[in-house]
């Protein structure tokens, strides 16, 4: 009797996982809700449980699929049913989005928008965990010739050195540069990034 309950349970997960997948590449991503894309990646390092429940949980915890995904590793432990296998996926996932967020704002030459500068901003550092100090060095026509690191500190403060700022500028004569920096104690705040421009008319 539970051998047959068991073996049900396995054909109702196996096929609800062959119809997300199927749905995302037939409707997109957006056709999914948070939870769902969370299970997308959970099938990877989890492959014989049901996951479901564990991904609705991990956005009950961290309040969305970005949030759960950037979630530091040691709270993601926490999450009964995470194993270290899936933390990788996610930090996988983390990876990528930055790596393709950068690659693709450098290949914009021009930059397309300010939302555009923003939404890459938010991905490359707006769930830190404490406060980073970013510049975006730009050409003439607002065309990015660096983003770094300029500084990174506590979970309220960060040190901003502006002879350090001016120096790296004229080192890579950028005509312009964008200062960006992060919220990381405060839940609403933290989502948001605090754009500052300079040289610009």
């Amino acid at each position: 009797m539970t051998s047959q309950a068991d073996e049900d349970d396995a054909k109702h997960y196996h096929g609800h996982r062959e119809r997300l997948r199927t749905r995302l590449l037939e409707a997109g991503a957006a056709a999914l809700a948070d939870y769902e894309l969370l299970e997308l990646i959970l099938f990877r390092s989890i492959p014989r449980i049901d996951v479901k429940p564990l991904a609705k949980e991990l956005i009950k915890r961290f309040g969305s699929f970005a949030e759960a995904i950037a979630a530091d590793p040691k709270r993601l432990d926490e999450v009964d049913g995470m194993r270290a296998s899936a933390i990788v996926e996610f930090k996988i996932v983390e990876a990528a989005a930055q790596r393709f967020a950068k690659g693709a704002v450098k290949k914009r030459l021009p930059m397309g928008s300010w939302s555009e500068v923003v939404d890459y901003c938010r991905t490359s550092m707006a769930f830190e965990n404490r406060e980073i100090f970013r510049i975006l060095f730009l050409d003439k026509k607002n065309g990015l010739i660096a983003d770094e690191v300029q500084g990174a500190g506590t979970v309220d403060h960060t040190p901003v050195y502006p002879r350090e700022v001016i120096r790296r500028a004229l080192e890579l004569s950028a005509t312009a540069i964008v200062l960006v920096h992060n919220h990381p104690t405060q839940r609403f705040l933290s989502r948001w990034i605090t754009p500052k421009t300079a040289g610009s008319k």
